[in-house]
């Protein structure tokens, strides 16, 4: 039995030239979201009423509608450049017959690639380096903790993460493995035609749905921020697992080391990260909210 691929246009709309597609408005809403529900958090005076917060969140409105251009750049150059590397450059060093995922460090002759993300080529794990370091950058800048604002940003990162395997899903790309299951589909994009796992909406669900659950839970009900780095300990960690998981279902971008793919490659550090976060949360003392 085959579940018929529903037929969407990626572009929601069409204005001459211009097209608007729904893997771009992943992203604009996906972030827009993020924004508006950390607003609402720093509002919220009782998840900031004991220590090490005191009634003093860690960061003010102006500082998350800043720190939101900082993190969408470091989400586009980290994700772009994420691609280049990962499966232009170490993907074709390991595996060289295997397919590429563009010429390597091709933004260095033509920088403008560092923002086509309408060509395509986004990794999740570039991205989360770039986001990373645009946190930590921004943070040393305004002496905020970077901790506490980790944790905001990986209390709502995977409703954005949800939105944009959403959108793989529309776009027919990112495919699973050719299967038997009852809900199995053809891509129409795949070239052999066969019934595949509809993996976009698994890492959708666990990715998205699933880990946005747990780390709201974490901070709302465990209230997990007073020791600042659990939520993004969770994040990094609970990520990691879930697209570990989804690769056995997931058509592999190229074969890396036998049945193990570069997607599983790249979340061994993002487990690792998560732990040693966790380790340097938990050995700290509670640390004074930011000025």
């Amino acid at each position: 039995m085959v579940i018929p691929y529903p037929r969407i246009d990626p572009v929601l709309v069409h204005l001459g030239p211009l097209a608007i597609r729904w893997y771009a408005i992943s992203y604009i809403v996906g972030i827009l979201s993020g924004w508006w529900i950390i607003g609402r958090t720093l509002r919220d005076r009782s998840l900031w009423s004991n220590p090490p917060f005191d009634g003093k969140a860690p960061a003010t409105a102006d500082d998350i509608g800043d720190l939101v251009v900082w993190a969408t750049l470091g989400i586009i150059i980290g994700g772009r450049v994420g691609w280049d590397l990962f499966y232009g450059t170490i993907l074709c060093t390991v595996s060289p017959a295997s397919f590429c995922g563009g010429l390597p460090y091709g933004f260095l002759t033509h920088p403008i690639k560092l923002v086509a993300v309408w060509e395509g080529g986004m990794s999740f794990h570039g991205g989360v380096l770039g986001l990373a370091i645009a946190i930590w950058l921004f943070c040393r800048r305004r002496k905020l903790n970077l901790f506490s604002i980790g944790d905001l940003v990986t209390s709502v990162a995977p409703l954005g993460i949800a939105l944009v395997r959403m959108a793989n899903f529309i776009n027919g790309e990112l495919w699973g493995r050719p299967t038997d299951v009852a809900w199995a589909m053809i891509f129409p994009r795949a070239p052999d035609r066969l019934p595949r796992h509809p993996s976009q909406l698994y890492e959708c669900f666990l990715e998205g749905v699933v880990l946005f659950i747990i780390v709201q839970f974490c901070f709302r009900v465990l209230r997990w921020q007073q020791r600042p780095g659990l939520i993004t300990g969770t994040f990094f960690t609970g990520y990691g697992l879930f697209r570990f998981f989804v690769e056995f279902f997931r058509e592999p971008d190229a074969p890396f080391l036998g049945w193990f793919t570069m997607g599983m490659a790249l979340c061994v550090p993002l487990i690792l990260a998560g732990l040693i976060v966790y380790a340097i949360a938990l050995a700290r003392p509670p640390v004074s909210a930011a000025k």
